[in-house]
């Protein structure tokens, strides 16, 4: 797919250089630099002018949506994309349908988006397995998650005893809840194990764990101790715990009996794996219980379980708002889009903002399943997907985490055993489906490889994945997910830019997508025709007067000439070599006068401007006497320049 963004560059190129060339206060050093940065403002400016005169063209439309495409701006990409479709769906290439569909994605028009989709595979998109649209109307707003596979297996470090609430810590190290060699002589009477300490194991690069071994400083008291959070830089760690601080226990005020409800606490990290300054989080209470905390990415969330009042069922999902200072927003409930009126808890989120949480509330295989569902920015949760198996069992499955990035994490679960919460035991859990997306960039003309180019890989809502950098054979990589969308776009300064769309399969695998990109020819210095892009000022045959189409391109030169008072152009005309010499520089002379006279009836000093006809003196193929030509190949000749005076 050659790209039209590229020209747009060159007429930014053009605003920094005619100021260069006709003002020595303007630093064509910094106008260049700018350009390589792809500043496009001055351009978009130029072109907003035109259309602000009056004149619209698909090509304006063109330039001005990818003006904000590649920038990412996809509201006022959708604006003109929008204009695009709608006025000049007959010159639309196949590209346009699909940035105007992910542009329209981006804002939340996803029936539109889809129709456009459906357009572009109709107009010879390529890249798309067509499985969703007729399939399912509303496949954008459905399930995020389909079936993933996955692979679990028992880890080494379990006890014979319970072991459960897996946590990262740091890169390379987990935190978890055991009920083996734990601190304490008593016994839970609920359980009839010894109460829970921390412990913290190695983490392999492959997710095996080992070296357990309990938890440094104080958090580990003669009761139960269990799932934490960790913040990122690995000070500060929040925790559960039976209400017990500094040799104190908070029993309920129950009338029948007394019970030591789980509290969250917040310590810090004074030294090597010890940990202090032991706190409470002041949103507690001894009358019921807040535990299984879970940081957001951002750190600016704390996520529990609870069924403190106003929960929905047994236990709920809440979170509060962390202020700093061990000062927090009043508990929100996650809602009924989330909470039922059973048990949900142990929740987790990952980097990319995926929330993980059980319950045994839903449809599931049994026991507590571990389910998941997406928060946008806001926190608020999307479309909820059960995991499935074999990461659920008929048995309860909880405590679930996982890096979406390596594709490794683990999970709690009492499937093999009969005895409850004693067969807890946590194990590996490792992604398996998964695309490797490769490709070489390369000059499309020579096949030459183009170490340097930058390689991106974008969702389906055209967010950013990954970024690389192509090697110095030209070759790249990535890896997605399995049945994604995403698109492959290759940039490199002096191409045109080239994306493509794919869909990835059900199976793991390879797919190669080759990324050829246009090398964009120099301009002459002192053509600004070139330099703007600008497409031919045509004329009919033997006639002299501005055509509509030619008056939308004269209308780009009106605009620059408007901005920059320093341009002095000089026009020539031309025409084909159909008819005698002399006649034809009489009438090159016509047109070049016509154009000039259509210039400075819009307000521009006619002492700017020279004009002359060059007759079939520079014919641009060809076409010359008694040779034959089509229509189309003679009409290349008739076309007017403007050329920059020094």
């Amino acid at each position: 797919m050659n790209t039209i963004v590229r020209n747009i560059l060159l007429f930014a190129l053009v605003v920094f250089t005619a100021g260069s060339t006709f003002s020595q206060q303007k630093d064509i050093k910094k106008a260049n630099k700018e350009f390589d940065k792809y500043a496009y403002i001055d351009a978009r400016e130029i072109y907003l002018k035109v259309v602000a005169d009056g004149y619209e063209s698909a090509e304006i439309f063109k330039k001005l949506g990818d003006t904000y495409y590649f920038n990412g701006d996809y509201t006022n990409a959708g604006v003109w994309y929008d204009k695009l479709v709608k006025q000049f769906p007959d010159q639309m290439e196949p590209e346009y349908y699909y940035r105007a569909a992910q542009s329209l994605k981006s804002l939340g028009k996803f029936e539109e988006s889809d129709a456009l989709l459906k357009n572009f595979v109709a107009n010879g998109g390529t890249g798309l397995v067509i499985i969703s649209y007729d399939d399912d109307s509303d496949y954008l707003k459905s399930t995020v998650f389909k079936t993933r596979d996955f692979v679990i297996d028992k880890v080494s470090i379990n006890s014979s005893t319970s072991d459960f609430g897996p946590t990262f810590y740091g890169n390379n190290k987990l935190v978890y809840a055991s009920a083996g060699n734990s601190t304490g002589t008593k016994i839970n009477e609920w359980t009839q194990e010894p109460y829970l300490d921390l412990f913290i194991a190695e983490r392999a690069a492959n997710g095996e764990l080992s070296n357990p071994m309990r938890i440094g400083g104080d958090i580990n008291t003669e009761y139960n101790e269990s799932t934490a959070t960790f913040s990122k830089d690995g000070n500060t760690v929040y925790f559960t715990r039976n209400t017990y601080l500094d040799g104190k226990k908070g029993l309920d005020k129950s009338k029948k009996y007394k019970t030591l409800r789980l509290t969250l606490y917040k310590a810090t990290k004074t030294g090597d794996q010890n940990w202090s300054n032991i706190v409470e989080l002041p949103f507690n209470d001894k009358e019921f219980s807040i535990a299984h905390p879970a940081l957001s990415p951002d750190e600016k969330r704390l996520y529990f379980s609870s069924d403190m009042p106003g929960t929905i069922g047994m236990s709920d999902l809440w979170y509060v708002e962390i202020l700093g200072n061990n000062n927090y927003s009043a508990p929100v409930n996650l809602g009924p889009s989330i909470n039922t009126v059973a048990r949900e808890s142990f929740p987790f989120i990952s980097e990319n903002n995926n929330l993980y949480f059980s319950s045994d509330g839903r449809s599931g295989l049994g026991g507590y399943d571990i389910f998941v569902t997406p928060l946008d920015k806001e926190g608020n949760p999307g479309s909820i997907t059960n995991l499935g198996a074999p990461t659920n069992s008929a048995k309860d499955d909880f405590g679930f985490i996982i890096n979406e990035n390596d594709r490794i994490g683990y999970l709690s679960s009492n499937r093999g055993g009969d005895r409850g919460s004693v067969d807890d035991d946590i194990y590996l859990v490792k992604e398996i489906c998964s695309i490797t997306i490769k490709g070489r960039v390369f000059d499309e003309e020579t096949n030459d490889p183009l170490p340097g180019a930058t390689v991106s890989l974008l969702d389906e809502n055209n967010q950013l994945v990954s970024q690389t950098t192509a090697q110095n054979d030209g070759t790249y990589s990535f890896v997605g997910d399995c049945d994604t969308q995403y698109t492959v776009r290759g940039i490199k300064e002096g191409y045109n830019p080239y994306e493509k769309m794919i869909q990835t399969p059900l199976l793991s695998g390879v797919i190669d997508v080759p990324l050829p990109l246009k090398r964009i020819g120099p301009c002459p210095p002192n053509d600004l025709g070139c330099k703007l892009n600008l497409q031919p000022i045509y004329f009919d045959f033997d006639k002299s007067n501005i055509r509509p189409d030619a008056e939308i391109e004269l209308a780009k030169i009106l605009a620059a000439m408007r901005e920059y008072k320093e341009l002095v152009i000089h026009i020539e005309s031309h025409t084909d070599s159909r008819g005698n010499d002399s006649y034809n520089k009489a009438l090159s002379e016509r047109r070049a006068q016509s154009t000039l006279k259509w210039l400075v009836g819009k307000g521009i000093d006619a002492s700017r401007l020279t004009a002359r006809g060059y007759g079939e003196s520079q014919l641009v193929n060809q076409c010359t006497n008694g040779v034959p030509c089509t229509a189309e190949e003679h009409q290349l000749n008739r076309r007017s320049m403007f050329i920059i005076k020094d």
